[in-house]
């Protein structure tokens, strides 16, 4: 199954026929919409990629499209996230597939949101641990040992770094790690940083797709896409595509 995870920026209002090509270029099986709220958008990708598949919820951040028959779609928002995560379970229930999009913003105090946020949302994954699944989406962070080069961020948000102390502590991917997640992207790419982020400059990773290391070996494939013209138009993030093996 090819999965995509793609943030389409504030709804993706007026850029369906741009968002459209990169999606067919990308020739996914299952995509995870961040920034997805406008239901009317979603649907109107749907028609546009031939996914006669799709859900979407107005004011929701995660929306998804599908080529395969969806047998279980869900949103749970716990308490301690501004917004919902999405569950999807392909037809057959060889795989689930949990999309996540954490709170925004880089400095100590929105690290420390993320971290409740994430840490809320793995709890709820805790009872599928056993089985195989993908956790992708916005995470909105760095990983441990990246740096932000704070020269790149607008002066109102450089602000932000300085008041919460400067140095922000990255703690939320570490956690993905402490829980035997593997980061895909670098599991096969190594040293590669994989920048998603902002299309016209990637200098940061932002977007992840983070698979459970006893069925890490079903990864065939993970790489950002930053091949087609459509791509600055289309959005501010760069679409990340999974291979994954269903058995």
């Amino acid at each position: 199954m090819r999965l995509l995870t793609y943030n389409i920026r504030e709804g993706g209002v007026g850029r369906v026929e741009a968002l459209a090509a990169v999606v067919n270029h990308c020739a996914p099986d299952l995509v995870v919409l961040q920034e997805a709220v406008r239901p009317t958008v979603v649907e109107g990708l749907a028609a546009a990629t031939g996914m006669a598949v799709w859900g979407a919820r107005p004011r929701h951040s995660l929306a998804f499209l599908s080529r395969v028959p969806i047998a279980h779609h869900q949103w749970h928002r716990p308490a301690a996230s501004r917004r919902a995560f999405l569950e999807i379970v392909p037809e057959g229930g060889a795989l689930r597939v949990f999309g996540v999009h954490l709170s925004a913003v880089h400095s100590n105090w929105t690290e420390r949101r993320r971290v409740r946020e994430l840490r809320e949302i793995l709890k709820s994954v805790a009872r599928h641990q056993d089985g195989f699944h993908v956790v992708t989406g916005d995470f909105n962070t760095l990983a441990p040992g990246e740096a932000l080069d704070l020269r790149k961020l607008p002066p109102r948000l450089r602000a932000v770094v300085w008041l919460t102390g400067r140095q922000i502590r990255w703690e939320t991917i570490q956690i993905m790690l402490d829980g035997s997640y593997v980061d895909g992207y670098r599991s096969l790419h190594g040293p590669d940083p994989g920048y998603t982020f902002p299309t016209w400059d990637p200098h940061i990773k932002l977007d992840y797709v983070f698979v459970p290391f006893p069925w890490s070996t079903r990864l065939g494939a993970c790489a950002v896409v930053a091949d087609h013209p459509a791509i600055p138009e289309a959005s501010d993030h760069l679409p990340l595509l999974a291979e994954v093996a269903l058995a």
